[in-house]
């Protein structure tokens, strides 16, 4: 049976103050709070600039053992240098991720929906990719200048890195590309976004990774319970078949994501909200 991580897209949202949070709690103990609910959560920061050390060390400081956060790739790779940037690669590497240790999980890709599938750009790519923290290491040594004297290369154990692309384009159904990523062991997301960006249900790797945007209304609608048993049905499938299954609720905008992640847990493992 794979292990089950449910958890929430982010954790720092003003919104949820008073309302998921406790009124009164202080930011700084928010992610305590979203740890002792959960067991993992997706690093939304990393996306839109490199963090520093200190930040992600403080961060694995804050969760208890066994928690796993995913680290979601800097925007400057898959946005403005649309996958061709090793430099970058090597920038996002070196910035801090793996002073998470053992609380390194996955690394998400999210692609722009402007972006079609072209082997010749993916594949590269995929190449990249390292498969354990020794090699994302390795990687990290080629960052440039902006790096200088802030990268953090320490790696005590040599741990397994996997790694998910979300396509927001409908040309990544093409069986090629499945294809290529069943042959670097890299995730498909199984993203739900109430029909804006594919869906693509094909595991291409050990592991499902699945991404809840909100079924009828992107980040905002939240899911009943006969939207989620469905979910839960499909992750018993996956965990059955010995694949270990990461989910995340990305639909924030009206307080949701927690309420809807608490639930699945419910359903999924029996733990009562």
């Amino acid at each position: 049976m794979g292990d089950l991580r449910i958890g929430l897209s982010g954790w720092s949202y003003p919104g949820w103050r008073g309302r998921f949070y406790p009124r009164g709690l202080a930011a700084r103990a928010e992610l305590d709070y979203v740890a002792q609910r959960f067991t993992s959560v997706e690093i939304n920061a990393s996306f839109y600039r490199l963090q520093r050390p200190k930040t992600f060390q403080s961060w694995a400081e804050q969760t208890p053992d066994g928690f796993l956060f995913t680290v979601k790739g800097s925007r400057y790779i898959t946005h403005m240098k649309r996958l061709s940037s090793e430099t970058a690669l090597a920038n996002f590497f070196a910035s801090g991720v793996l002073a998470l240790g053992a609380k390194l999980g996955p690394v998400l890709w999210q692609l722009p929906p402007s972006m079609r599938f072209d082997p010749a750009v993916l594949e590269p790519f995929l190449q990249l990719l390292p498969t354990d923290t020794k090699g994302a290491a390795e990687l990290a040594r080629g960052h440039d200048e902006r790096l200088k004297n802030r990268s953090y290369l320490e790696v005590t154990d040599n741990l397994p890195l996997r790694h998910a692309i979300e396509v927001r384009h409908e040309s990544f159904r093409d069986p090629r590309c499945l294809q290529l990523l069943r042959d670097y062991s890299v995730a498909a997301v199984v993203a739900d976004s109430a029909g804006h960006f594919p869906q693509l249900l094909e595991q291409t790797a050990g592991f499902a990774y699945v991404r809840l945007h909100g079924d009828a209304e992107l980040y905002t609608s939240g899911y009943d319970d006969a939207a989620l048993e469905i979910w839960a049905k499909r992750i018993d499938g996956w965990r059955s078949d010995g694949q270990d299954v990461y989910v995340y609720f990305d639909n924030d905008a009206k307080v949701r994501a927690p309420v809807d992640a608490l639930r699945l847990r419910e359903l999924c493992e029996g733990v009562p909200r």
